[in-house]
């Protein structure tokens, strides 16, 4: 019986835990590292010889601005995220339910203009918030306005056309006996439409707050002074020398705090996304 199980499912589960000890190796050497008193990455090991120290937790807040990254991170992810999103379904909404001069080309152009990194024009977005920061220095560089405005250029992307196609999904007839209802635009889509895409609305926004988190060439470009500067930007800061003496230690726990926000909004958006999967197979 033993060898039988071993045969058709032991294996299975021995390639399993392979996979989540090879998985688990980097977090545990960042762990380790992150508790190493001495910080360096000359002696930094998979399992800490040196005993553990929360050193590198308080030099982290003291010896640099990381409480500011973390502030700016998080006001520019949440606040670029939140608007991205709403336009992108708006978008996706219009898209979807109505036929104008012009759709298809649009859907193309959204689609051909993602081919494109957004990097490819940092020099004429360069020149523009040069212009920019002389006459309105509020959403000039080195300030989260004028970083949230490059990411809301972009806001119009892919996220239209996932958002597109579940929309798609919707029955028309919904809108149609909303209409003879008297219910307006508006009504349909925040009323109707948007609680029942609530997958595709959890799945792109957290996508987005990754994205814009761990975004690093257009907010290293922007945020100079180390007061503005995001999680990303001042993370490789610390490190930018690649001496085997850098403070690996302190940029070890700062990734992890960093994964804070993206950890805390999976677990947020997981219900829904969990409820709408579920949902539409009852209903199938």
């Amino acid at each position: 019986m033993t060898t039988h199980w071993l045969r058709d499912r032991g294996w299975r589960h021995l390639v399993a835990l392979l996979a989540i000890a090879f998985s688990l190796i980097p977090i545990v050497f960042i762990v380790s590292s992150a508790f190493n008193p001495l910080g360096t990455l000359s002696s930094t090991s998979l399992f800490p010889t040196n005993g553990f120290s929360l050193d590198n937790f308080a030099k982290l807040f003291s010896d640099t601005d990381f409480g500011l990254w973390y502030r700016n991170t998080l006001m520019i992810a949440g606040i670029a995220g939140f608007v991205s999103i709403l336009l992108s379904s708006l978008a996706a909404y219009a898209f979807s339910r109505f036929r104008f001069a012009g759709r298809r080309v649009s859907l193309l152009s959204l689609l051909l203009i993602q081919m494109f990194p957004q990097f490819l024009a940092i020099v004429a977005i360069f020149l523009i918030f040069t212009e920019v920061s002389d006459y309105w220095p509020a959403v000039g560089f080195n300030t989260p306005g004028g970083l949230i405005l490059v990411y809301l250029g972009g806001a119009l992307g892919v996220n239209t056309w996932l958002m597109k196609g579940f929309f798609d999904t919707v029955p028309k007839e919904l809108d149609e006996s909303a209409v003879m209802d008297g219910a307006t635009h508006a009504q349909i889509y925040f009323r109707i439409i948007l609680p029942l895409v609530t997958p595709i609305i959890a799945i792109t926004s957290l996508l987005t707050v990754i994205g814009m988190v761990n975004e690093f060439i257009m907010a290293s470009v922007f945020l100079t002074d180390s007061s503005e500067k995001t999680l990303a930007v001042g993370l490789a800061g610390m490190v930018a020398a690649n001496t085997r003496e850098a403070q690996y230690g302190m940029f070890c726990v700062g990734t992890l705090l960093t994964a804070i926000p993206t950890v805390g909004t999976f677990l947020l958006l997981q219900r829904y996304i969990v409820h709408g999967l579920t949902g539409g197979a009852v209903k199938g």
